[in-house]
């Protein structure tokens, strides 16, 4: 099974994927959580600033991750179409191109949840933007993603907890 958590910098998708990993229910799942420190440390810019390049390396994680028998990542095919497409660096035509391209991976995800930044305030973990009206920006693309390309995803609320009992029960462990 493939499970993907969605949406933008800051809601507790990393610190999710982190909890589930103690559940026995996931125990023969790989996990894949954020390497944008990683990525950073070679040169590759992020956020705003991010390259169609760069956003390519993005995807090809995603995908790697959908190669795989039992994953659960904290990122998917769709965070990184909203990253390109809310970038500085990259044209409205690289923009397109990489969208009708990458949107082909969606399908695969067994799961998707989303999780909404209403409530939850940004926390700085020296790599991620912090501005609010970016992460505001990069939210609504989400969600317009999600609209537009119809994969079935289900919206987690409240502590880490009560998430992962929402994911159990809609996963019907």
């Amino acid at each position: 099974m493939r499970i993907g958590l969605t949406g933008t910098m800051s809601v507790g998708k990393t610190t999710l994927v982190k909890a589930l990993q103690q559940h026995p229910e996931f125990e023969n799942y790989n996990f894949a959580t954020e390497r944008s420190k990683y990525l950073n440390s070679l040169g590759i810019p992020l956020n705003f600033e991010t390259t169609i390049e760069g956003q390519t390396i993005f995807l090809a994680e995603r995908v790697t991750e959908l190669m795989q028998e039992n994953i659960i990542t904290d990122r998917t095919i769709l965070d990184v179409i909203a990253f390109t497409q809310c970038a500085n660096k990259v044209s409205i035509i690289d923009s397109d191109a990489f969208e009708k391209y990458a949107k082909r991976f969606i399908f695969q995800y067994d799961y998707i949840f989303y999780i909404s930044p209403k409530g939850i305030s940004v926390e700085d973990n020296g790599v991620r933007e912090t501005d609010v009206d970016y992460r505001n920006k990069i939210d609504e693309t989400i969600q317009k993603l999600l609209l537009k390309h119809g994969p079935i995803y289900y919206e987690l609320t409240g502590s880490t907890e009560e998430r992962i009992e929402q994911i159990l029960k809609t996963i019907k462990f």
